[in-house]
């Protein structure tokens, strides 16, 4: 499965008319949670009947296409199904109980209304919603592939417009020559990564580097903003909404920018390497450190790592997950626990006398772990597949993690 994304192009009433669709599949999102709190025993087939029901109810909901209701129905069910699964594993903490979408940015198509032209070049919508046909812009050519291989059309909106996607049901492995190379990588904050070889990769500091412009936008947003038209409940000026999008724009840059450098990082990584040996980290629980919440989400590690996965399942490499416990206080040459703080940033040890970079002693411990993980090829520590692999269904949050650039 691969995801094609196009950016399109209409006219006012025509992103209006998304609007309204991406406002309908979340208020039968919302409806079928509802459905399934209130009612025992519901599965995901009870979900799309009810979709009829909703149809038949409500006349703006009936001008969306059924197969698009189903989507929304669908979505609402993987988180239920979600839930359920975390109460079975016996996750601790919280198990992720569904909740109500507030701001929803998608609406999803399977295989029917929508239709292709000719040149491939736009797509028009049939359901009643009014979208019409918007032309496709992007680098990508969908005349490689046949229309019953396209089973999802999605339609994204962001801040600096709308865009398409195409989920293609294509092989997506290829082969490639052995490098017999085998390598561990620790994630860190001083360096981005640092592996057994001893090459170190530098943190990019994406948001650090833009906060200042970041704040000076989101200030010039709050000056515009009106606490009377707030309690009034009236919407907001149009220089607000204006000074919003900026801002968002602003975001979505630094977003974009973090998310293509992890995925050359990744690709270079997967191209050098047989193996590669990388910590299983918890970064959800590692963000509640409000000293280093900031500098872990600028980082990225859990884009590094899914796109790890991605190249490694599609170029036939090996990723191996390991636990984190104790990689960088183990000494890597004899194997004794010598304990270090964050700011200790070099090994010393006391029993064999080996003196070697914090981050190169953790990475050689990760690929000692890796390499003796017997049958452990292609495996995803946290039990779950990756955004890639859950079939033809695209993300809930309209992020496509393996959208590549047109140079990989």
């Amino acid at each position: 499965m691969i995801i094609y994304e196009f950016k399109v192009k209409g006219k006012d009433r025509q992103y209006r008319a998304i609007d309204d669709a991406i406002r309908t599949s979340q208020f039968i999102q919302n409806k079928s949670l509802r459905y399934w709190m209130e009612n025992k025993n519901v599965t995901k087939y009870d979900l799309n009947k009810y979709c009829a029901v909703l149809a038949c109810v409500f006349p703006f909901a009936d001008e969306l296409n059924s197969m698009a209701r189903q989507s929304a129905a669908e979505r609402a069910w993987s988180a239920i199904s979600r839930f359920y699964n975390n109460c079975k594993k016996k996750v601790k903490g919280k198990k992720g109980f569904p909740k109500f979408k507030k701001y929803c940015r998608s609406v999803e198509y399977k295989t029917s209304g929508y239709k292709l032209s000719v040149n491939r070049k736009a797509i028009t919508f049939s359901d009643k919603k009014g979208i019409g046909t918007l032309k496709l812009k992007g680098t990508y050519n969908l005349n490689y592939y046949d229309i019953k291989q396209i089973k999802r059309v999605r339609l994204v909106r962001r801040a600096d417009g709308y865009y398409a996607q195409f989920a293609i049901d294509v092989q997506v492995k290829v082969e490639t020559h052995p490098t017999q190379q085998v390598v561990g990588i620790d994630l860190g904050l001083k360096y981005f990564i640092a592996d057994s070889k001893g090459l170190v990769e530098p943190v990019p500091k994406f948001y650090r580097k833009s906060e200042k412009v970041l704040n000076r936008a989101n200030r010039k947003k709050s000056k515009k903003f009106s606490t009377a038209r707030k309690k009034a409940k009236v919407r907001q000026s149009n220089n607000y909404h204006k000074a919003r999008n900026r801002y968002a724009r602003k975001h979505l840059k630094v977003s974009r920018q973090r998310k293509e450098y992890c995925k050359k990082l990744a690709y270079s990584v997967i191209q050098s390497n047989d193996l590669v040996a990388y910590e299983d980290l918890n970064v959800k629980g590692l963000v509640r450190n409000r000293h280093l919440a900031k500098s872990i989400s600028d980082a990225g590690w859990h884009t590094f790592r899914l796109w790890l996965e991605y190249f490694g399942y599609k170029y036939g490499k090996v990723t191996v997950a390991v636990p984190p416990h104790n990689t960088s206080q183990n000494c890597s040459n004899c194997g004794e626990k010598v304990k270090k703080s964050l700011s200790t940033r070099t090994h010393v040890c006391p029993h064999c006398g080996y003196v070697v970079p914090r981050d190169l002693n953790a990475s050689i411990n990760i690929l000692k772990l890796g390499l003796s993980t017997v049958g452990h090829t292609g495996i995803y520590a946290t039990g779950d597949l990756p955004s890639w692999a859950i079939g033809a269904s695209l993300l809930s949050n309209a992020e496509s993690m393996n959208v590549e650039s047109p140079l990989l």
